[in-house]
């Protein structure tokens, strides 16, 4: 492109001309000297990339990378290239791959950088100094979720509980540091993804100014990692496992995830709304294990974490400083299970269910917090018994005792206090304004000592938030200061999360949105949400649309057999950028739709218990000898949709239990899916065939329920015979029929 754009010059001086042919000539020679990139490409000393897109990944190999990078004191400028690894324009949850891996080395920088269509984008271990900016890690691995609308499936729960093998890879990530000391980690972008950013034994890092926002797993991620500052950053909507008004689980999705031995952290000035905890910390299983450490001193501070449909805080058998948090309408605004020298003060709380609830807590203070319009405000109480092979309880003292509530302000609560089994709580000079009920406590509740309620709740506020909160603030101060952008205040409240099948709407690309999903009756109301723009109706089947507006839409079932609910429109508008990433211009139109491809069962259910004589587990032909029994639970069910927390019947529990479900249906031909979940084995046949054999609990490595989607083509009467067996704990069983 230089020579004839030098060619141009028809005019001017000799000067303006040797000028400007030398301009051109290091423009070429700049250009000359880019990288480009190619697979396999090694990388060990400071380089600027030559921008454009690269397709690049290897075949089949899930952690295998395209570049990598080694040595010491490096810059690898990116100059924004865009590494794509979806090559076979595959689904989110078949991506495979690393896109960059850093094997060794320090001191290194990777900026300008846009990753896609991987398992994992950048991958590091042992790098101390490493430093990620300004790169755009969106749109890689997540995982196809199985909870709908009207019904959550189990095997969507995610579990963190382990990684001293690197276990958190199966989820993917955007970014995975192992080992890395004094990461600096700021203004990069992930969205579209499950997990963003991973951090497993690292320490001493700064992570700020990133934006973090509309992923179905994890924000920030933490694991055996101390000493870092998590700051000023946008971790909005990380979320899974919610349908407003029908269930509100989060699945363990959160903004913040702390697991595991996690201390001395800061967590301050981030926006962390809308995910399925906004902070999520548990002590770690060699705490379990052994009764010891926690992730300790840990200080959360100044942060939204408004509308989490579980718990705005969690934070378990550890002992922390939660300060000058914002949390409106979650479920629990701080759940404190066995924290122990914890201050709780300075929190502002609104319409949640329940304000502060802190299980079998020891010798914790909550003062100077605003709890408003909650169910209950503070809740504070411990069971009779602890399992007796529960090491933790039987190694440390897990009474629930020793409470200082002081100078907190209870307005507008259904209830102020909820006592069970604890002793020795004192508050003095807290206000108490139209609160429905102030004290609920059950009879053995000792030493509780209230003092008068103030008149100068005001003056002691004004005094706090003037010396302790600038003392805490110069305790975190970094030599950069960014403001926080406030939550849109059109995104506000949990009805704002809208799962799909993918992971949270973005509010990028148009919506079409069942508004009534519980409901029993034919009649489906449908709001049409995102950019303003002209829409049209192009496809339907299984309903029959009543009325339509350019916001909304009326529809009746039409029952056909076999017939699944689809309607599809067109929209034509302004830019916007699909829910995988893809841009369309302005004025292309572009099709959206609502299906639910669920087909109705009548399944006859029975459950029949074993003992160890009889286990089909160990033995299957005991389930022949099983169903000659008198069952302990029956019913019949129009779908297959069970969580068996405590075992199964009703006069008595049993956790040992084999569970028969069968169902006749008459199937129009076509191509159909059965979705099975299930925990501890699993068998289902289609006319006496068998289709699926997970009879073997062993294989199940992870603390998850397993899933399986099975194609079959069909046509005419079949029957569908299902068997599940469990030896203890939880159960599930949930079997989809669905059109594909």
């Amino acid at each position: 492109m230089i020579l004839p754009i030098c060619s141009l010059i028809k005019t001017g001086t000799m000067k303006q001309y040797i000028l400007f042919f030398l301009l051109c000539l290091g423009l070429a020679q700049l250009q000359a000297q880019l990288t480009p990139l190619s697979k396999g490409m090694h990388i060990s000393s400071s380089v600027k990339i030559k921008p454009g897109v690269y397709h690049l990944n290897y075949a089949g190999e899930p952690f295998t990378a395209v570049i990598e990078i080694e040595g010491n004191n490096l810059v690898v400028d990116f100059n924004n290239a865009v590494l794509d690894g979806n090559i076979h324009a595959s689904l989110p949850d078949q991506f495979f791959g690393v896109a960059i891996n850093i094997k060794a080395g320090k001191n290194i920088t990777i900026k300008n950088l846009t990753a896609k269509g991987y398992k994992v984008a950048l991958m590091a271990k042992g790098i101390e100094g490493l430093t990620i900016e300004h790169c755009d890690f969106s749109y890689n691995y997540r995982q196809h979720l199985n909870s709908t609308q009207q019904k959550e499936d189990l095997s969507d729960w995610m579990s963190y509980h382990h990684n001293e093998k690197d276990e958190w890879l199966r989820y993917g990530a955007a970014m995975y540091l192992r080992g890395c000391n004094k990461a600096v980690v700021h203004d990069n972008l992930v969205t579209g993804g499950q997990c963003a950013l991973m951090l497993t034994q690292c320490d001493s890092g700064m992570i700020y100014n990133n934006i973090f926002s509309y992923n179905s797993g994890i924000g920030v991620g933490m694991y055996r990692s101390s000493a870092n500052k998590i700051m000023y950053n946008r971790l909005n909507f990380n979320v899974r496992g919610h349908s407003e008004g029908v269930y509100n689980r989060g699945q363990d999705a959160a903004a913040i995830l702390v697991f595991e031995q996690c201390n001395n952290n800061v967590y301050a000035f981030n926006s962390a709304t809308h995910s399925g905890d906004g902070f999520f910390l548990w002590a770690g299983q060699t705490t379990m294990d052994s009764g010891e450490g926690g992730c300790n001193d840990n200080f959360i501070f100044a942060n939204d974490f408004s509308y989490a449909p579980t718990n705005g805080i969690e934070v378990t058998f550890s002992r922390n400083r939660i300060s000058e948090n914002t949390i409106y309408g979650c479920d629990n605004a701080i759940w404190g299970g066995y924290s122990y020298n914890t201050v709780i003060v300075g929190n502002t709380i609104d319409s949640c269910s329940m304000g502060i609830a802190i299980e079998h807590g020891q010798d914790n203070t909550i003062s100077v917090n605003s709890i408003t319009h909650c169910k209950e405000a503070v809740k504070l109480w411990a069971r009779a018994s602890q399992p007796a092979d529960w090491v933790y309880a039987n190694r440390r003292d897990t009474r629930s005792r020793n409470y200082r509530i002081d100078f907190n302000q209870f307005w507008n609560n259904q209830l102020v206090f909820d006592f069970l089994l604890t002793s020795n709580i004192a508050g003095k000079r807290n206000d108490t304004i139209q609160n429905k009920i102030f004290q609920k406590s059950d009879t053995v509740i000792r030493s509780i000592r209230f003092g008068d309620f103030p008149k100068s709740y005001e003056d002691f506020d004004s005094s706090y938030r003037e010396k302790k909160r600038e003392k805490e603030i110069s305790y975190i101060r970094m030599p950069w200061r960014t403001e926080l952008k406030k939550t849109d205040s059109s995104k506000m409240g949990r009805r704002q999360i809208r799962m799909t099948e993918w992971g949270p709407y973005d509010f990028r690309s148009p919506l079409i949105w069942n508004t009534n999903p519980a409901s029993t009756s034919d009649t489906m109301l449908f709001e049409i949400i995102g950019p303003e723009a002209v829409w049209k109706l192009v496809n339907q089947r299984g309903v029959k649309i009543i009325t339509q507006t350019n916001a909304a839409i009326t529809a009746i079932k039409t029952n056909q057999k076999g017939e699944d609910v689809f309607i599809e429109l067109e929209y034509t508008g302004k830019e916007i950028v699909t829910p995988f990433g893809e841009k369309i211009a302005q004025g292309k139109p572009y099709r959206f739709n609502y299906r639910n491809n669920l087909l109705p069962a009548n399944w006859k259910v029975n459950c029949f218990a074993f003992d160890s004589t009889q286990n089909p587990i160990k033995n299957p032909e005991f389930i022949k000898t099983l169903e000659k029994q008198v069952p302990v639970f029956a019913e019949s069910s129009t779908g297959l949709d069970y969580a068996w927390w405590n075992g199964v019947g009703k006069e008595k529990k049993y956790e040992q239990f084999l569970t028969v479900a069968e169902t006749d249906i008459d199937f129009p031909p076509g191509e159909y899916v059965l979705a099975a979940s299930w925990e501890d084995v699993l068998h289902i046949y289609i006319d006496g065939h068998l289709l699926l054999d997970e009879w073997k609990p062993a294989g199940h490595v992870y603390d998850e329920s397993p899933h399986r989607d099975l194609p079959v083509n069909l046509a005419g009467k079949h029957h569908i015979r299902v068997e599940q067996a469990n030896q203890a704990g939880f159960a599930t069983l949930i079997i989809k029929l669905k059109k594909k």
